[in-house]
């Protein structure tokens, strides 16, 4: 099954001028999916496909964007792109002059469209745009337009567009949906607890890096979600258990030994946050509500600090109010873009921002405490290499899938049990996507009924 031509759209909804059998065809290819296996090759490869991603997923759900600790101050600003959407992240001063919230404005000057803020990051007072220097204040308001030529023009009407953001422990998420999926306020309250002792509000950014993966974003995303590949990290494996995802009667020989260390290390773990009252029992809802997600505290090997060859922490400042350094690491996944690793010693933040059907950029950040100096109580290098060695492999396997993917001979092929998260997310992104297409089932003789 071949799709080629784009599907318009605007704000989030099916543009009705999609020709009925284009339309019949995506959501027939949806109401297809064979649950255990991987996506036909349109999902992967199709110009179409994707942009239905981009208004049945990203232009509905809520996204992570970025952390506060990459806008610490009044003026701060990222901006963020996925597809064809672009954001501006503008933190804001509350009544006292200091860090308030975070004001979501989409990036396209009201005047002719151009991109108003063209940097990834910097600071800005009131933002102009460079082609005609119209210029808006920080909520998006239009205060100038020169020489406008209109007797009846009024500014009040031509403000930056605005999306909707929430901040969950210092992680930022947008949402550019005109009504917003409510049940991510459950997760969030579940997740925080889980989240706050690291105070991301009081860390500051170490490093920053940015990859572009020859990949569909959903092979990104399968590849995170499963360590059936592990072996391709050597780095990655002198600290993360390389049973993780397996369970008990699903252990390889070679894995044994590895395996009852990592009960040991569990158990281990798991008095220490005892101790500190600190969550740590797995919650997974990966495919179960709209804001699908899993978070645990689960051990590492070695010393179980950090992710360093011996498992030994890489920076000396501890976290928040954080009271030992061998806490393992509290992971949390969120669809549709993002994961997270949170230690004793620093956090890394990881999204997946679709550029177009074959390419995707992932943006790591590393952050530590806020007053954690470079060169006395971390090296950069040290601090960077795991993950940065392991984001180089991963760019690697899903350049592979991708090249597979657009081959003739490509099919579908079975998820192993190791590899349940994968088939969660795929899950999950299929019912959104039927959701969105208005397809309910598939009738005994094949037929789609929507």
């Amino acid at each position: 099954m071949t799709i080629t031509s784009p599907v318009p759209g605007t704000h989030g909804r099916l543009n009705s001028k999609v020709p009925s059998e284009q339309l019949a065809e995506l959501r027939d290819i949806f109401a297809q999916r064979r649950p255990g296996f991987s996506l036909d090759a349109p999902f992967y490869a199709d110009p179409t496909v994707f942009s239905c991603d981009m208004q049945g997923i990203f232009a509905k759900q809520w996204i992570f964007a970025a952390s506060i600790a990459e806008i610490p101050e009044p003026g701060d600003y990222v901006t963020v792109e996925f597809g064809p959407s672009a954001l501006i992240l503008l933190r804001t001063e509350d009544e006292d002059g200091n860090p308030g919230g975070v004001n979501v404005l989409h990036n396209v000057c009201r005047h002719r469209g151009a991109r108003v803020l063209t940097e990834r990051a910097g600071t800005t007072g009131n933002m102009v745009c460079g082609y005609h220097s119209w210029t808006y204040n920080e909520t998006g308001a239009l205060i100038h337009a020169s020489a406008p030529g209109q007797a009846d023009f009024d500014k009040s009407c031509y403000g930056l567009k605005t999306a909707h953001s929430k901040i969950v422990a210092g992680l930022i998420f947008v949402c550019m949906a005109d009504e917003p999926p409510t049940d991510f306020d459950e997760v969030a309250k579940i997740i925080e607890p889980y989240l706050a002792p690291h105070e991301i509000a009081s860390t500051k950014v170490a490093f920053q890096q940015e990859l572009v993966e020859e990949g569909n974003w959903k092979l990104v995303m399968e590849n995170n979600r499963e360590c059936y590949h592990c072996d391709g990290h050597p780095e990655l494996a002198c600290s993360l258990f390389p049973t993780w995802g397996l369970s008990e009667g699903i252990i390889p020989p070679h894995l044994e030994e590895a395996w009852m260390r990592n009960l040991e290390a569990e158990a281990a773990l798991q008095d220490r946050c005892d101790r500190y009252g600190l969550p740590y029992k797995v919650i997974e809802e990966l495919d179960t509500r709209v804001a699908g997600f899993r978070i645990s505290r689960e051990s590492l090997d070695g010393e179980g600090e950090s992710f360093s060859a011996s498992g030994r922490r890489l920076s000396k400042k501890l976290l928040g109010d954080l009271r030992d350094f061998r806490l393992g690491r509290c992971s949390l996944h969120l669809q549709p873009n993002s994961w997270f690793h949170l230690l004793g010693d620093h956090v890394i933040t990881f999204g997946a921002f679709p550029v177009n059907e074959h390419q995707t950029v992932v943006r790591t950040t590393w952050l530590v405490a806020s007053d954690a100096v470079d060169g006395v109580d971390y090296n950069l290098d040290e601090l960077t290499h795991t993950w940065k060695m392991t984001n180089v492999q991963d760019r690697a396997f899903v350049e592979m899938c991708q090249t597979g993917a657009s081959s003739p001979a490509y099919e579908p092929g079975p998820y192993m049990k190791s590899e349940y998260q994968v088939e969660a997310f795929i899950s999950w992104y299929v019912e959104r996507m039927r959701e969105y297409l208005g397809v309910d089932a598939v009738s005994s003789t094949g037929e789609v009924t929507a």
